[in-house]
């Protein structure tokens, strides 16, 4: 008796132990608990007014404000430095997604607070860095908040209206796909206090920033880049439901195991400005298997550093553009803030990318020369198929000087107009040994697409059509694993350099 009792315990604990070894070989990673989790949060109920109607925007200065952090973990805080000209001030926090089609929602709201008119721009003279010396107005808790983007809406006693995005990022990105907020180029362009990186008061180059502050709002309506070139991404993706992370160009340089067990990067419409950490960290990835999408063009063109503020590290970006002007060009030539691929240590960024920043403006229909490539099967193209308008503003290329994949695909080739000449833009894919698969549409209009005709540039419901199937796609596929696996690249851009 006892020995039967003895093997049935047996028996028991090792069909438990089978059970529990098949359901994570069919599991890795607790994906189906991330995918519950994400499908979850997007049957939340959302809130359409989370949008700033024209009417709302009120004067230059009428409300404005920016954070002290660019992202926080959950749970984390933040503070909020507002001006207005107005008696009263108020906030709401709105997580961006799809939630059923109004793309965002509620998650907190504030009281009234007392309005200030806080000071003005406030500019270094040697390099031309605007920041914004200003009184913090409030500190936000962000404890029971999902990861994920979010823009805050700051309303005055007015009506007038602007955002302020912070990112509350995930402390862990395994198993999932990190959507990665191109925070460096928001901060780029930002010409809040009458500089940038690309000009100054008189409109050229020739006073322009050496390097911009996140201490100051962004102009405006506070969200420009992030609303054209992340937000339709974005709201494609949570639709889904796959496993999402999130974080910033500022925490892929500064967290050395950010993309540590990740599924995949995607970086999205308008992600130029790469740091040397950002890039290596990346590249490793992606030689562990990560999968990386870039769905813009003209990404990781320009070599930045990260410098402190008076509200903490690496909320300065530093970009020369320039060696010959750069101090460290003679005593760090590796960290010197100009292109990737100029001297005086010449880096291309087809190295990750596969293709690499070519043309502006550019003008031009998306035109496939694979129809059977994976991502395009299914939408009904033939070769030499066009979608207008899908290709601009800017617009990448084969670097037929290299370095090059070698397992490079091209998949499209589009005749574009770049400024007054003829020119070819591509879209390209390659996989490595690890598994990876880098895809790159090529065109930095692929996210604004998704947005069909409302876009503009004569974008056609076909160009939204063919443009959202190919992400989802992509997507789905990023998140399951190595895309090389399932999908390895044909190498062809030894024929396309040879013009065949």
């Amino acid at each position: 008796m006892r020995c039967r009792a003895l093997l049935v315990l047996v028996l028991a604990l090792f069909l438990a132990a089978a059970c529990s070894s098949g359901t994570h070989d069919r599991d890795p990673g607790g994906q189906g608990a991330l995918k519950t989790a994400a499908v979850a949060e997007n049957a939340k109920h959302g809130d359409a007014d989370w949008r700033i109607a024209r009417r709302s925007k009120g004067a230059e200065h009428e409300i404005e404000g920016y954070a002290d952090h660019v992202s926080v973990l959950p749970g984390g805080r933040f503070r909020l430095f507002v001006s207005t000209t107005t008696p009263g001030f108020s906030v709401q926090a709105f997580r961006m997604g799809w939630y059923g089609g109004a793309q965002a929602r509620r998650v907190w709201r504030s009281g009234t607070y007392p309005g200030v008119r806080q000071g003005s721009a406030r500019i270094d003279r040697a390099s031309r860095t605007v920041s914004a010396p200003w009184r913090p107005s409030l500190t936000v808790s962000t404890e029971g908040w999902p990861e994920g983007s979010y823009l805050m809406m700051l309303t005055a006693a007015s009506g007038a209206q602007r955002y302020v995005p912070v990112t509350v990022r995930s402390p862990n990105t395994a198993g999932r796909l990190v959507v990665l907020n191109g925070t460096t180029t928001w901060q780029a362009y930002n010409m809040w206090g009458g500089y940038d990186l690309y000009k100054g008061p008189s409109g050229g180059e020739n006073d322009r920033a050496s390097a911009v502050s996140f201490d100051r709002p962004y102009d405006g309506n506070g969200a420009g880049k992030f609303m054209q070139y992340e937000q339709p991404a974005i709201a494609l993706a949570e639709k889904l439901g796959v496993p999402l992370a999130y974080a910033t160009d500022n925490d892929l340089h500064s967290d050395p195991g950010l993309l540590k067990g990740a599924r995949g990067l995607l970086s999205l419409g308008h992600d130029e400005y790469w740091s040397s950490a950002m890039r290596q960290r990346a590249t490793r990835a992606r030689d562990q298997g990560v999968n990386i999408a870039f769905l813009g063009a003209n990404a990781v063109n320009r070599h930045i550093r990260f410098g402190a503020t008076p509200l903490g590290a690496n909320r300065l970006v530093v970009c020369y553009k320039d060696s010959g002007t750069d101090p460290v060009a003679r005593t760090d030539p590796a960290e010197s803030t100009q292109d990737w691929r100029l001297p005086p240590m010449p880096r291309p960024e087809s190295d990750l990318i596969g293709i690499q920043y070519m043309c502006f403006p550019a003008e031009g229909a998306f035109t496939v020369s694979r129809p059977d490539f994976w991502l395009f099967r299914g939408t009904g193209v033939r070769a030499g198929t066009r979608f207008p308008g899908v290709i601009g503003p800017e617009a990448d290329a084969l670097n037929r000087g290299g370095p090059t994949p070698g397992t490079l695909e091209i998949v499209a080739s589009s005749p574009i107009t770049c400024g007054n000449r003829s020119a070819v833009a591509h879209a390209s894919y390659y996989t490595n040994r690890q598994g990876a698969g880098v895809f790159a549409t090529g065109t930095m209009r692929w996210v604004c697409a998704m947005r069909g005709p409302a876009c503009g540039h004569g974008i056609t419901e076909a160009g939204r059509r063919f443009v959202t199937q190919v992400s989802e796609m992509l997507v789905r596929a990023m998140a399951e694993g190595p895309l090389g696996r399932a999908h390895p690249s044909r190498p062809n851009y030894k024929l396309t350099a040879s013009g065949r």
